[in-house]
């Protein structure tokens, strides 16, 4: 199980280096990632938050980097492209996040671990299922298809799997907090305390 970022690279976008990774692909997020790839991650999420201003929002800053970032510091509710990425390695299955998924979601996955019994993570023509019956989950990877392939595991493994969930999201934290004091050293402390919030994270400590 990974926590993942649907990756879409605006056009031109020169801020700061980001890496080369396939359209509508997805970049786990952990500890491991580069230089480049953390400034892909820091790039996409600030970009789905990347809306004009309106109501009570101050307006868009002439700086260019602030600019970017504007919605990205200034919304109260964060989204991240993507989700959970969950794959059997004994049958290669992977369950992808779907539309109607965000990453900012990714704690909802724990109602398996307490009894919910059903989540759906999107819509026709793609709609994966995950459903606990008893002890058991079962994912579906679409359940628009009669014959749609899917991956059982048990309730306790599944939150097994989400502690590895939150320490790859705390180590790509931290990664991408080092990263925008090099990168956004004027923008640091607010981009940071913004990425914990959209990952539902602890607000890492200042240095």
């Amino acid at each position: 199980m990974q926590p993942v970022l649907e990756i879409y690279t605006p056009g031109g976008f020169d801020l700061w280096p980001v890496a080369e990774i396939e359209p509508f692909g997805f970049l786990p997020l952990s500890g491991e990632l580069s230089p480049a790839e953390v400034g892909t991650a820091v790039m996409r999420i600030a970009d789905c938050n990347d809306i004009d201003p309106d109501g009570d929002r101050p307006p868009r800053p002439s700086d260019a980097h602030a600019s970017f970032l504007h919605g990205l510091l200034t919304f109260d509710t964060l989204i991240a492209a993507g989700g959970l990425r969950v794959t059997d390695t004994s049958t290669g299955v992977t369950f992808l996040p779907s539309c109607c998924d965000g990453l900012e979601d990714w704690r909802d996955w724990h109602a398996f671990v307490h009894g919910e019994h059903l989540i759906g993570f999107g819509h026709d023509p793609v709609s994966p299922v995950a459903e606990r019956s008893g002890d058991s989950i079962r994912l579906t990877v679409n359940a628009e298809q009669s014959d749609s392939p899917v991956i059982e595991l048990p309730a306790t493994e599944l939150g097994h799997l989400l502690t590895g969930v939150e320490q790859d999201l705390t180590d790509f934290l931290a990664l991408a907090v080092d990263w925008a004091s090099r990168q956004l050293p004027d923008h640091c402390a607010p981009v940071a305390a913004a990425l914990a919030r959209v990952l539902d994270l602890p607000r890492p400590a200042e240095s």
